[in-house]
């Protein structure tokens, strides 16, 4: 069924209409970012800080669906038009089609839902592969696995290497594999396509958590070619809370059970029960559109800036930070590969809130034991520089 036409109150809004920033270079970006004014921000790991004219569009959105559209329209059949126009927009961003994309609230619930999907719990013997670089969004739902029967073998790793020898070892007999495109705890970009081709080649599904990749480098899920892949928008991207995502293949697609079912997940919801032929199977009820707008907005923004050359930048102020770091304080790698930076530090947790009092954001780690810098492409050489001058006066 082709989406309807929304009202003209709201037909040249998002996401209908992509919004014009105004924002022709990171110059621009920088500019349009409120905390850049508050703090140096090398935290985008955790969270980006969104711009002002996607927190507008996100905003605005919400209003008009809950004023405009409820005087001369259908509140209903101009928000599914709004999911499908988001689809449309965001899928091409990291190399999918729209029916192999579903519009979730976070990395975790796209995580919690596929490994749900699979109904590996009823399978006898089934096993999951992951390894020890996980974050929790993964960790979580493979425990509940763990806790229903299914063998979960954990690859290690080393500073966030993993030898690939050893993954295909281990999933030689597995039902399914799950790890991250990119180390969230050492700054690491693992060897998607192989880890991937070692786990179907022993007929594993193949589940990837890319939630550091989207804005900070370019996606292709299809070169990938994973059977799932989860992200977010509110990190590299610079969105807002709510705005995840979930890529299935579609020759998977049909495999997969969700649990948690809506109304949104099948073909009609008045009549016979029958899940979408799509990805959108994964997608449920009345979820809060706006975050998602502001997805759409994003990679809209990434786009004409380039993400090739967000990601050259990304890389040019990390190398100028890790080259004024002492060598071996630096645990991530020393010709860096991504923005995320990890530094050993005494009392990691004082120092990020020494250096939050200094007007500086990092966070610290769990494991290991270090603070985690996050230098994205607003940043600037200054704000480097003056990091560099900050953590030489801890040691």
């Amino acid at each position: 069924m082709e989406p309807p036409d929304p009202p003209a109150s709201v037909a040249d809004r998002p996401p209908f209409t992509p919004v014009d920033p105004g924002i022709a270079d990171l110059a621009d970006l920088r500019a349009d970012i409120p905390v850049t004014g508050e703090v140096a921000y090398f935290n985008t790991g955790a969270t980006g800080p969104s711009p002002t004219f996607l927190l507008d569009a996100v905003d605005g959105w919400t209003r008009r669906h809950k004023t405009d559209v409820l005087a001369d329209g259908d509140a209903y059949a101009v928000g599914f038009a709004a999911y499908e126009a988001i689809r449309e927009r965001v899928a091409p961003f990291v190399g999918a089609t729209a029916d192999e994309l579903a519009l979730t609230e976070s990395t975790s619930d796209g995580l919690s839902a596929v490994l749900a999907a699979l109904g590996l719990e009823r399978t006898d013997d089934a096993v999951v592969v992951t390894t020890d670089l996980e974050h929790p969004a993964a960790d979580v739902p493979l425990a509940r696995l763990a806790e229903q029967g299914v063998t979960i073998r954990r690859v290690e790793t080393t500073a966030g290497r993993i030898d690939t020898d050893a993954w295909q070892t281990a999933v030689a007999d597995a039902d399914a594999a799950v790890f991250s495109s990119l180390a969230w705890n050492y700054g690491t970009r693992l060897p998607v396509a192989e880890l991937v081709a070692a786990a179907e080649e022993a007929g594993a599904f193949t589940l990837v958590d890319a939630v550091q990749a989207p804005g900070q480098h370019p996606v292709d899920v299809t070169a990938w070619g994973a059977d799932a892949v989860v992200g977010s928008g509110h990190k590299w991207l610079l969105g807002v809370w709510g705005s995840g995502f979930l890529y299935v293949d579609g020759d998977a697609v049909a495999d997969l059970r969700p649990a948690q079912l809506g109304y949104r997940s099948v073909t009609d919801p008045g009549g016979a029960f029958e899940r979408k032929p799509t990805a959108a199977r994964f997608e449920r009820g009345t979820t809060a559109i706006g975050a998602h707008v502001g997805l759409a907005e994003s990679v809209a923004l990434f786009d004409r800036l380039g993400v090739e050359h967000v990601h050259e930048e990304v890389l040019r102020l990390t190398d100028r930070l890790v080259s004024q770091l002492p060598a071996e304080r630096v645990v991530s790698p020393a010709e860096p590969e991504t923005g995320l930076v990890t530094v050993d530090v005494p009392e990691p947790e004082a120092t990020v809130e020494r250096l939050r009092d200094d007007g500086v954001a990092v966070r610290s780690l769990p494991d290991p034991d270090c603070v985690r810098v996050s230098v994205h492409a607003f940043n600037t050489t200054a704000e480097v520089e003056r990091l560099a001058d900050e953590l030489a006066a801890i040691w």
